[in-house]
C-alpha cells in the first residue's frame, strides 16, 4: 500500500487534486469525553463554573473546522458548506458523545475537518470542567461516514 502524502523518494508532500472531480463531499466523525457522574451533573444542570460547557464546545468544534489546513500540516483548505455538531449527554457513558457533520463541494474529502470538529470540542469540554474533574478521558475519536470522490463511500461498523 503507498501512502498519497509521500513522493517517490519519501519525502512529504501534498497531495495534488488538480485533476480529481468536484464532488459533493461529507464525512461524519464521532468521539466522547468520559467524567464522573458529578462532573456531568454540572454540564446537565448547566452550572458548569465557566459556563454553557455544550454551547459553547459547539461552537470551538465549528471555529476549528474551519482551521484544519492551518493545523495539519498536508490539508488543503477547503470550502466548508456545512458543520453540525451534536453534543449529548450521556449518562450511561458517562460524559458527552460528540458528533460532528461536515460538508464541502470539492475535490478532496472532509474527514479530517469532521475529526478536528470532534477533538477541538472535547478538548474544550475537558477545559470548562477541568476544574471539577481532571480525571476526564477524551476517546473513541473516528470517522463513521465518508462519501464523494473517487473511493466512495465508506461506513464504520458498530
Amino acid at each position: 500500500m503507498s501512502l498519497s502524502h509521500f513522493d517517490p523518494s519519501g519525502q512529504a508532500h501534498m497531495v495534488d487534486v488538480s485533476d480529481k472531480a468536484v464532488t459533493a463531499r461529507i464525512a461524519v466523525a464521532e468521539g466522547h469525553v468520559r467524567m464522573a457522574p458529578d462532573t456531568l451533573a454540572l454540564v446537565t444542570a448547566g452550572t458548569a463554573a465557566k459556563g454553557d460547557v455544550l454551547g459553547i464546545a459547539r461552537v470551538a468544534g465549528i471555529m476549528a473546522t474551519k482551521k484544519t489546513a492551518e493545523l495539519i500540516p498536508l490539508c488543503h483548505p477547503l470550502p466548508i458548506t456545512k458543520v453540525t455538531l451534536d453534543l449529548t449527554a450521556d449518562p450511561d457513558l458517562p460524559g458527552v458523545r460528540i458528533s460532528a457533520t461536515v460538508k464541502t463541494t470539492g475535490q478532496t474529502g472532509v474527514e479530517m475537518e469532521a475529526l478536528t470538529a470532534v477533538s477541538v470540542a472535547a478538548l474544550t469540554i475537558y477545559d470548562m470542567l477541568k476544574a471539577a474533574e481532571k480525571s476526564m478521558e477524551i476517546g473513541g475519536v473516528r470517522v463513521t461516514l465518508k462519501d464523494g470522490g473517487k473511493s466512495g463511500r465508506y461506513e464504520a461498523g458498530q
